[in-house]
């Protein structure tokens, strides 16, 4: 990244701290392979959006894939909070999926007022159209590529099913439907540009 911005990576470290420490960005250590560090504006506090500005410029996309490894809570919770908050169409696939819906995003999806209902895991190879917006939710599905070739947007959403409490089920879709809302006004925003 210090290459991009044309930044030393001494420097680049000193101004991640800086904002880190004024609680406009957080890091986070990859779930996948512990080694990479996501560096994510902290998009709940109404003042971190005000100093960056109030939309991110995305490219348009007729749908979105919302992508988790196990296709199981997190990418399930997120089309159901994009499909809230857009009237884009959305789906979501995993890149090892399990077998069913975990209860715990049931429910977490219920005391939000979402259905999870009638929407199976599967595999994102049977989902993904070539013109959809990727949105990889999971540090493990990011890092491997959703084994596709083809560039994703990152959310690095925690796993809630590692801890299985009702607390981190809500917990990851109180960041879902931040962001959810966010991506639904940006391309929202891109469509009627």
């Amino acid at each position: 990244m210090s290459g991009r911005l044309g930044m030393a990576s001494n420097l680049l470290a000193h101004h991640l701290k800086v904002l880190q420490a004024a609680g406009v960005v957080r890091r986070s250590r990859s779930e996948g392979d512990r080694r990479r560090t996501y560096v994510a504006l902290e998009l709940g506090d109404p003042a971190v959006l005000e100093v960056v500005g109030s939309r991110p410029m995305m490219p348009g996309a007729p749908r979105v894939v919302f992508v988790c490894t196990h296709n199981s809570a997190r990418s399930h919770l997120a089309r159901a909070a994009f499909e809230r908050a857009s009237g884009i169409p959305a789906a979501s696939a995993g890149t090892a999926p399990a077998s069913s819906v975990h209860p715990g995003a049931v429910d977490s999806a219920g005391r939000h007022g979402l259905d999870l209902s009638g929407h199976p895991t599967a595999h994102v190879a049977d989902v993904l159209r070539p013109d959809d917006l990727v949105v990889a939710v999971c540090d493990n599905a990011y890092e491997t590529s959703l084994g596709l070739d083809r560039t994703a947007v990152h959310w690095s959403v925690p796993d809630p099913v590692r801890t299985g409490t009702d607390a981190a089920f809500d917990a990851a879709l109180a960041q879902i439907l931040v962001r959810a809302d966010r991506l639904g006004h940006a391309l929202t925003d891109t469509q009627e540009s």
